[in-house]
């Protein structure tokens, strides 16, 4: 079949794997479709990054999803999405990829936020680029500008989770620390605002009480990504169904597909790739 007519994919990117729980809820609500998964974990944390850095690696990674035959990628690492997104947006596609499309997880996770909180007080945990781009406070503020917003940053949370330490002893004693000024907002409404929190997402809901809704970007973008290719049939159409998974990784360890098969609940299987 020449290429032109391939049928495309779906692309999954992120700075390590904990976007790997995105895909898994992508997966069980669009089954059919096609993806290719790509963790940077050679070059994770993103957070402590500069945006300009944050930048070139997302640059790096769309050419390679979209080199892959992907027709659509979605950015499932909250820093690239805050420090980079717009501007592959707005600058990169329409030069490089006219009609590609690439989104990503902060909106979806904002409009559900607003949509769940009943007293409009709403805590962002995040990394520190994620918190120090205000791209959560910014989104949160377009929909519904009387919300009071409050974020901390979680500088350590991506490090022990890419180390497989998520059930270490000193993370209850790490979450409450973290969690303690958000508490004191009386928020109802908490944004895991990256996607390595899925797996502590029990933890966080001990710590915080039942009375706060944790919105989890896991169960909220397979239902936006559904909903979007419901409103743009135009995409839809050229998506190959073959409800095939593959994934790539930047640095292929033991860790990744152990860790990567515990978050995506099967066994995977990985091929090493390289984005420079």
């Amino acid at each position: 079949m020449p290429a032109l007519h391939r049928k495309k994919l779906i692309g999954v990117f992120d700075s390590g794997f904990g976007g790997i729980s995105i895909l898994r809820g992508i997966v069980k609500e669009l089954p059919a479709y096609s993806y290719l998964y790509l963790g940077d974990t050679a070059r994770v944390p993103y957070g402590n990054r500069s945006s300009e850095v944050v930048h070139e690696f997302t640059k790096q990674a769309v050419d390679f999803l979209f080199a892959k035959n992907c027709e659509l990628v979605i950015v499932a690492c909250n820093t690239a999405s805050s420090d980079a997104l717009h501007k592959i947006q707005q600058d990169y596609l329409p030069k490089y990829y006219p009609g590609k499309k690439v989104l990503g997880v902060l909106i979806p996770a904002a409009e559900e936020a607003v949509a769940r909180t009943k007293n409009k007080r709403i805590g962002v945990i995040a990394t520190e680029g994620t918190v120090r781009s205000s791209s959560f406070l910014r989104e949160l503020m377009k929909i519904d500008r009387s919300v009071k917003i409050f974020q901390n940053p979680c500088p350590l949370l991506v490090p022990i989770v890419e180390a497989g330490e998520q059930n270490a002893k000193i993370v209850p004693v790490v979450l409450e620390q973290y969690l303690k000024p958000l508490k004191k907002r009386h928020i109802d409404t908490l944004i895991l605002g990256c996607t390595h929190y899925e797996v502590f997402r029990n933890k966080i809901g001990k710590i915080v009480g039942p009375r706060v809704f944790l919105v989890s970007e896991e169960h909220v973008v397979p239902k936006k990504l559904k909903h979007y290719l419901m409103q743009h049939p135009e995409i839809e159409e050229k998506l190959q169904k073959k409800g095939t998974v593959r994934f790539f990784s930047t640095d292929l360890t033991e860790k990744f597909t152990s860790l990567g098969s515990k978050f995506f609940g099967r066994r995977i299987k990985a091929q090493k790739v390289s984005l420079q």
